[in-house]
């Protein structure tokens, strides 16, 4: 089984979630703008992680067009997928909704809950009603029509969202705090990190998520076996028993 995993930048992998991708599959990895995008044919799901651009960077970055079309080809073909952050602003594009700048950079460690339907989702149902993430994104995106709403937060409405056996996730569950150092090497979030949290955000940021990344790390794990288990292991992708 071969699991395709979009990166966006290097210092954005899957993280946490990649032992239960390599336990699943063979994972392969395409770096976006470096590498092309491999026949959907050849892959039983895809991981789609985040990055610094916005969907609508077209002119900068104009493979995120292709992207786009690439990821409405795999919902279309009920390839199970998994967006994080960019990755989830990337399935609501492909499902037709606006992606656009929010009121304000949301960064830093942060409660999420889950709506009715989230407790009640075959894979976030695993998770408490109300739990921490990291956040570190400046863009939103509207629902797609065709999506269920699974969580939400209190600047942020839309956290989390189903389209079938697709996923997208605008937070974080997967990344420790010596991975989250590494994305201030971009200016991007260096600065959306200094203007949230200010001058010392660096050190807030950092004691904050090492608090708190035992219990992330382990939701991550928790909701990828179970997304796995549910949608790609079984080898029948989209398959999802009617909810």
């Amino acid at each position: 089984m071969r699991l395709l995993i979009l990166q966006h930048v290097l210092c954005e992998p899957p993280a946490a979630y990649l032992p239960y991708l390599e336990n699943c599959g063979e994972p392969t990895t395409v770096l976006l703008g470096r590498d092309p995008l491999p026949p959907l044919e050849e892959f039983s799901a895809i991981v789609a992680m985040g990055g610094p651009m916005s969907v609508n960077d077209v002119d900068t970055y104009p493979w995120l067009s292709a992207e786009v079309d690439y990821i409405a080809a795999a919902v279309a073909a009920a390839v199970p997928y998994w967006g994080v952050c960019l990755g989830a602003q990337l399935l609501a594009a492909a499902l037709g909704s606006k992606v656009y700048e929010g009121p304000r950079p949301e960064v830093g460690v942060a409660p999420v809950s889950l709506t009715d339907e989230g407790m009640n989702d075959p894979v976030l149902a695993s998770l408490p009603e109300t739990f921490d993430v990291l956040q570190w994104h400046s863009d939103t995106f509207d629902l797609p029509t065709s999506a269920t709403l699974l969580a939400g937060s209190t600047h942020y409405a839309n956290q989390a969202f189903r389209h079938g056996s697709a996923y997208g996730l605008q937070f974080h569950l997967e990344t420790p705090a010596g991975l989250a150092l590494k994305w201030l090497e971009l200016a991007a979030y260096r600065n959306s990190l200094h203007d949230v949290l200010g001058p010392n955000g660096t050190e807030t940021l950092i004691r904050s998520l090492q608090l708190s990344e035992d219990l992330m790390l382990n939701y991550a794990g928790t909701v990828m076996q179970r997304w796995l288990d549910r949608f790609v292991a079984r080898g029948a992708p989209g398959h999802d028993d009617g909810l």
